[in-house]
């Protein structure tokens, strides 16, 4: 057990010194290579300009959303009815996928109690 935190330790600082060396040029290349999404000078109003074209962006395509919405609860209810024509593989798969929303919802319950595992803070 030792000898494994040992070596996770040097690993980590490898990694640290990669980063320390090399981090800034790769910093730079992300940018250059981005600039056409940067604004220039970044200032307040545009700052808000751009959080409100967001916004208005996401409420325009609740619209689209919606519909999505309805089409997969439909989709849900067809296979539903056609339940005996399922196989096994389509029902495990539906299986593990409600598996891994409770999980979700558990790790969200215990990173809203403050990573703890017995209660809420007082």
């Amino acid at each position: 057990m030792a000898s494994k935190l040992i070596q996770v330790q040097s690993k980590a600082c490898e990694a640290s010194k990669f980063v320390a060396k090399h981090g800034t040029s790769y910093y730079r290349q992300l940018l250059e290579k981005n600039k056409q999404f940067i604004q220039e000078p970044a200032t307040v109003e545009k700052c808000q300009e751009l959080s409100k074209q967001l916004l208005y962006t996401r409420l325009a395509s609740i619209p689209g959303r919606y519909e999505t919405f309805w089409k997969e609860v439909d989709y849900a209810k067809n296979l539903w009815k056609n339940r005996s024509g399922l196989k096994v593989e389509d029902a495990g798969i539906a299986a593990l996928f409600g598996l891994e929303c409770f999980a979700w919802y558990c790790a969200g319950e215990i990173a809203g109690r403050g990573f703890t595992f017995t209660g809420y803070y007082p």
